[in-house]
């Protein structure tokens, strides 16, 4: 089985040597992106080949603008077009003095599925872990206590809505008794989400309790 495993391996390489150099440098890039294996992008590389040159035309000036032309948000560190506010922060229906504060960006989109959330986002950028490099003076940690400070005498509630892993329990923990003698609500997800799971992949009923019955 391991000969007819290298073989067809080989195979394939000695076919990606009689490819075109574009095409082999289009499949190079594309396996790069995350889930795609040399076999995956050498599919998708042959799919783009056979689209009409306006579709990719579209599409390759799409990606050099995504770069160029989004922006992160100066107040809750979420993408937005501009050097403004991102939508939720301009909102003026959303509840200012509701924070829930993530991970990252991927997170907001998960809860906003849930339609359920009326408040605005801190993204902190990761989460406390010194083996990777990441310390608190690393997050947006200090943004959110001034976000905070200015609310002073507000009715104000901080969500930690961050994932139910070691290093986001770390974090809560760090950020509760950072955020304590600011005297404001802080309350945690329910842990109806499973332990050691990402909230970019949990499905909206699940979250939707983990929302309301929030602790």
């Amino acid at each position: 089985m391991g000969f007819e495993i290298c073989l067809v391996i080989v195979s394939w390489l000695l076919y990606l040597l009689l490819l075109p150099q574009s095409l082999k440098n289009l499949t190079d890039q594309l396996s790069c992106l995350p889930g795609l294996g040399q076999r995956s992008a050498t599919r998708l590389a042959f799919y783009l080949l056979n689209q009409p040159q306006k579709d990719l035309t579209t599409l390759a000036r799409a990606i050099n603008e995504v770069k160029a032309k989004t922006k992160t948000c100066p107040r809750c560190f979420n993408l937005t077009s501009g050097a403004d506010l991102c939508a939720v922060c301009s909102d003026k229906k959303r509840r200012q003095n509701l924070i829930c504060v993530v991970e990252d960006i991927l997170d907001i989109v998960s809860i906003e599925r849930t339609r359920h959330f009326n408040g605005v986002y801190h993204v902190l950028g990761g989460l406390i872990s010194p083996l990777d490099g990441l310390t608190p003076d690393k997050l947006h940690i200090r943004e959110l206590a001034g976000r905070i400070k200015q609310m002073a005498g507000q009715s104000a509630e901080i969500i930690l809505a961050l994932n139910p892993t070691t290093e986001g329990d770390t974090t809560a923990l760090y950020l509760e008794k950072l955020l304590t003698p600011l005297k404001v609500n802080i309350t945690k997800l329910n842990r109806g989400l499973a332990t050691g799971s990402d909230l970019e992949y949990a499905d909206e009923t699940t979250l939707l309790n983990a929302l309301k019955f929030r602790h």
